[in-house]
């Protein structure tokens, strides 16, 4: 029986190096981001200003923790099925780009440059949340826990009515097009320039629903509701015209749409307005590009998926052929 023995001795001291080193990378400059005194952009600043976030990094320490823990785990006790170092790759580069969006000093200045804030928000949606699904963190659990655990605790969570009526495929796609546009045209926006609480629990926001519109495409974790590949192709492409007609609104309008960046005071760099025309392009190229690769991903699954299940068919009837030759005699 599979036990879940991720606290054993020698995963704790990787998982503990491996937080403790997570601490290190991130505490040398503790610099807070959302103030109006950032100094101009230079090489100094680009290397120094790195924002000390305790929430942040216990999430992200956190769950590294567990993640390289379990799958140490799981890989000892299957030696013959070891969890997937490609998996382990995506996991951990999901919880870089966080990092790197959240705590990093060139995005220390989304407090300063909507810009800034909208590449921001691009990595956290559009990148890091489809490479932690890539880590398949549902399938290493279900892995790890005992039949037991996995028959009582974990499968009746999933499909469980708030799991199911939240991931709906439907539901999914409308709150992450919803977030999106009532973040950006509601007071939200602004007061969680102005709140660093705020601004945290945006990010958790922006993160929770791109989670469950990725978990959707993705399909490799078990999940309550499975779309076929043409489906999800749709699903992905429809978001492509609410991403370009929000980009374009922001980048149409003739006023800065928020009083924080109308109002921080600096002597470079772009006006607020011009930085807020490059946001709107910077939304609508990069999120359509990214958009536009998530369709192509899917087509690359959907190949594989078609090339797998016909060799699944190939050997089924090999087996009723030696089945049917053997009875002959």
């Amino acid at each position: 029986m599979t036990r879940f023995r991720w606290l054993s001795p020698g995963s704790r001291r990787g998982a503990l190096a491996g937080l403790a080193a997570f601490f290190l990378a991130l505490a040398p400059s503790a610099a807070l981001a959302h103030g109006t005194d950032a100094p101009k952009p230079s090489l100094s600043a680009l290397l120094t200003r790195w924002e000390f976030d305790p929430v942040f990094i216990l999430f992200a320490g956190g769950a590294t923790w567990w993640y390289v823990a379990t799958a140490r785990s799981v890989s000892r006790e299957h030696p013959a099925a070891p969890w997937p170092k490609k998996r382990l790759a995506f996991f951990l580069s999901g919880i870089g780009v966080m990092a790197f969006a959240v705590t990093s000093p060139p995005f220390s200045y989304d407090g300063v440059l909507f810009t800034v804030h909208m590449w921001q928000h691009i990595l956290l949606m559009m990148v890091a949340a489809p490479l932690l699904l890539l880590g398949t963190p549902i399938t290493l659990l279900m892995r790890a826990v005992s039949p037991e655990t996995r028959r009582n605790v974990i499968l009746p969570i999933l499909h469980s009515r708030v799991v199911r009526a939240l991931t709906f495929p439907v539901v999914a796609w409308l709150l992450f097009a919803g977030t999106m546009w009532g973040s950006h045209y509601s007071p939200l926006f602004n007061a969680a320039l102005e709140h660093e609480w705020l601004h945290w629990l945006e990010h958790v926001l922006y993160v929770t629903v791109a989670l469950m519109f990725w978990w959707q495409v993705i399909g490799l974790d078990p999940t309550p509701w499975r779309m076929a590949h043409p489906i999800r192709m749709l699903y992905v492409f429809l978001q492509m015209p609410q991403n370009s007609f929000l980009a374009l609104s922001i980048y149409g309008t003739d006023r800065v749409l928020y009083r924080h960046y109308a109002t921080t005071q600096r002597t470079w760099g772009p006006t607020p307005l011009a930085d807020q025309q490059l946001a709107g392009i910077t939304m609508w190229v990069i999120g359509d590009i990214l958009f536009l690769a998530a369709v192509g991903f899917v087509v690359a699954a959907w190949v594989k998926h078609e090339e797998l299940e016909a060799k699944r068919q190939d050997r089924a009837r090999e087996r009723e052929k030696a089945a049917a030759a053997g009875g002959s005699h």
